[in-house]
């Protein structure tokens, strides 16, 4: 399975990452007071989602949905799924944002 690359140590954290043959900018945001972590979304510069908040097991940007926004579903997940919320202790230790579908499922 497929992870978007985060450095948890460098959030607030902005990356690169081709998707549907497209590149896609995120921006992941960690609120320390509420413990828990949104992202932004951008194309060509253009915001397409601020401030999703991450929810394990939830895909992002379900609700907004539109041709702009990447085929693939970035869900975050468990290999092993012991945990059912997302933390800062946890996020990218045991959770990750898997990337799935898209063309080569």
């Amino acid at each position: 399975m497929d992870y978007l690359p985060i450095d948890v140590e460098s959030i607030p954290y902005r990356f690169d990452i081709e998707l549907s043959n497209e590149i896609y900018t995120f921006e992941i945001h960690y609120n320390e007071r509420g413990d828990f972590f949104t992202v932004d979304l951008l194309k060509n510069e253009e915001v397409l989602a601020y401030g999703e908040k991450i929810v394990f097991n939830q895909p992002l940007f379900a609700n907004l949905k539109d041709d702009r926004f990447p085929i693939e579903e970035i869900v975050p997940r468990t290999e092993g799924g012991q945990y059912e919320e997302i933390t800062y202790d946890n996020f990218y230790t045991t959770v990750f944002l898997a990337i799935e579908g898209g063309a080569d499922e």
